[in-house]
Protein backbone atom coordinates (compact mmCIF):
# COMPACT_ATOMS: atom_id res chain seq x y z
CA UNK A 1 0.00 0.00 0.00
CA UNK A 2 1.30 3.45 -0.99
CA UNK A 3 -0.13 6.70 0.29
CA UNK A 4 0.44 9.87 -1.72
CA UNK A 5 0.14 13.34 -0.20
CA UNK A 6 0.34 16.44 -2.37
CA UNK A 7 1.41 19.87 -1.18
CA UNK A 8 2.43 23.21 -2.62
CA UNK A 9 -0.82 24.35 -4.15
CA UNK A 10 -2.29 27.78 -3.60
CA UNK A 11 -3.20 31.08 -5.22
CA UNK A 12 -0.86 32.67 -7.74
CA UNK A 13 -1.14 35.45 -10.29
CA UNK A 14 -1.03 34.73 -14.00
CA UNK A 15 2.54 34.42 -15.20
CA UNK A 16 3.71 33.17 -11.83
CA UNK A 17 5.11 29.82 -10.74
CA UNK A 18 4.33 27.08 -8.26
CA UNK A 19 5.99 23.80 -7.39
CA UNK A 20 3.82 20.91 -6.32
CA UNK A 21 5.23 18.06 -4.28
CA UNK A 22 3.84 14.59 -3.79
CA UNK A 23 5.31 12.60 -0.93
CA UNK A 24 4.88 8.84 -0.91
CA UNK A 25 4.84 6.49 2.02
CA UNK A 26 6.63 3.19 1.83
CA UNK A 27 9.92 2.08 0.40
CA UNK A 28 8.37 0.85 -2.85
CA UNK A 29 8.22 4.38 -4.32
CA UNK A 30 11.05 3.70 -6.76
CA UNK A 31 9.09 0.74 -8.15
CA UNK A 32 6.45 3.03 -9.61
CA UNK A 33 6.32 5.45 -12.46
CA UNK A 34 4.64 8.64 -11.29
CA UNK A 35 2.35 11.11 -12.95
CA UNK A 36 0.40 14.29 -12.48
CA UNK A 37 -3.19 14.99 -13.48
CA UNK A 38 -5.58 17.85 -12.93
CA UNK A 39 -9.32 18.34 -12.85
CA UNK A 40 -11.04 21.68 -13.33
CA UNK A 41 -14.67 22.22 -12.26
CA UNK A 42 -17.06 20.62 -14.68
CA UNK A 43 -14.28 18.97 -16.67
CA UNK A 44 -12.78 15.50 -16.87
CA UNK A 45 -9.52 14.65 -15.21
CA UNK A 46 -6.65 15.57 -17.53
CA UNK A 47 -3.27 13.89 -17.83
CA UNK A 48 -0.31 16.29 -17.53
CA UNK A 49 2.99 14.45 -17.19
CA UNK A 50 4.63 11.20 -16.24
CA UNK A 51 8.12 10.13 -15.17
CA UNK A 52 9.64 6.69 -15.19
CA UNK A 53 10.76 4.79 -12.12
CA UNK A 54 14.37 6.04 -12.25
CA UNK A 55 13.50 9.45 -13.72
CA UNK A 56 15.15 8.76 -17.04
CA UNK A 57 12.00 9.06 -19.13
CA UNK A 58 9.47 11.86 -19.09
CA UNK A 59 6.36 12.52 -21.12
CA UNK A 60 4.14 15.61 -21.19
CA UNK A 61 0.73 16.54 -22.47
CA UNK A 62 0.84 19.16 -25.20
CA UNK A 63 -1.12 21.57 -23.01
CA UNK A 64 1.76 21.89 -20.53
CA UNK A 65 4.85 21.03 -22.57
CA UNK A 66 7.49 23.71 -22.17
CA UNK A 67 5.81 25.23 -19.08
CA UNK A 68 5.64 22.33 -16.61
CA UNK A 69 8.50 20.05 -15.53
CA UNK A 70 8.14 16.76 -13.70
CA UNK A 71 10.96 15.39 -11.57
CA UNK A 72 11.48 12.95 -8.73
CA UNK A 73 13.81 12.27 -5.84
CA UNK A 74 13.66 8.59 -4.96
CA UNK A 75 15.76 9.14 -1.83
CA UNK A 76 13.02 11.43 -0.54
CA UNK A 77 10.11 9.36 -1.94
CA UNK A 78 8.84 12.51 -3.64
CA UNK A 79 7.75 13.58 -7.09
CA UNK A 80 7.51 17.23 -8.12
CA UNK A 81 5.71 19.32 -10.68
CA UNK A 82 7.31 22.68 -11.40
CA UNK A 83 4.74 24.94 -13.04
CA UNK A 84 5.85 28.14 -14.77
CA UNK A 85 4.05 30.80 -16.81
CA UNK A 86 0.78 29.86 -15.16
CA UNK A 87 -2.48 30.85 -16.82
CA UNK A 88 -6.00 31.21 -15.39
CA UNK A 89 -6.99 28.08 -17.34
CA UNK A 90 -4.48 26.11 -15.25
CA UNK A 91 -6.82 26.53 -12.27
CA UNK A 92 -7.75 23.05 -11.10
CA UNK A 93 -7.23 20.42 -8.43
CA UNK A 94 -3.93 18.70 -9.13
CA UNK A 95 -3.41 15.02 -8.36
CA UNK A 96 -0.35 12.82 -8.33
CA UNK A 97 -0.60 9.17 -9.29
CA UNK A 98 1.51 6.03 -9.10
CA UNK A 99 1.48 3.44 -11.84
CA UNK A 100 3.33 0.32 -12.91
CA UNK A 101 2.83 1.21 -16.59
CA UNK A 102 4.72 4.37 -17.56
CA UNK A 103 3.84 4.11 -21.25
CA UNK A 104 0.11 3.72 -20.68
CA UNK A 105 -0.49 6.43 -18.09
CA UNK A 106 -0.96 9.21 -20.65
CA UNK A 107 -3.40 7.04 -22.62
CA UNK A 108 -5.79 6.26 -19.80
CA UNK A 109 -3.72 3.43 -18.42
CA UNK A 110 -4.14 2.00 -14.93
CA UNK A 111 -3.35 4.00 -11.81
CA UNK A 112 -2.38 2.03 -8.75
CA UNK A 113 -2.64 4.91 -6.28
CA UNK A 114 -3.97 8.48 -6.27
CA UNK A 115 -3.18 11.39 -4.03
CA UNK A 116 -5.92 13.42 -2.41
CA UNK A 117 -5.41 16.48 -4.60
CA UNK A 118 -4.09 20.01 -4.17
CA UNK A 119 -5.93 23.14 -5.31
CA UNK A 120 -4.14 25.52 -7.66
CA UNK A 121 -5.85 28.82 -8.46
CA UNK A 122 -4.40 31.24 -11.00
CA UNK A 123 -5.83 34.74 -10.96
CA UNK A 124 -5.87 37.00 -13.99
Amino acid sequence: QVQLVESGGGLVQAGGSLRLSCAASGRTFSSYAMGWFRQAPGKEREFLATISENGGLKYYADSVKGRFTISRDNAKFTVYLQMNSLKPEDTAVYYCAATVDFYALGRGGPVAYWGQGSQVTVSS
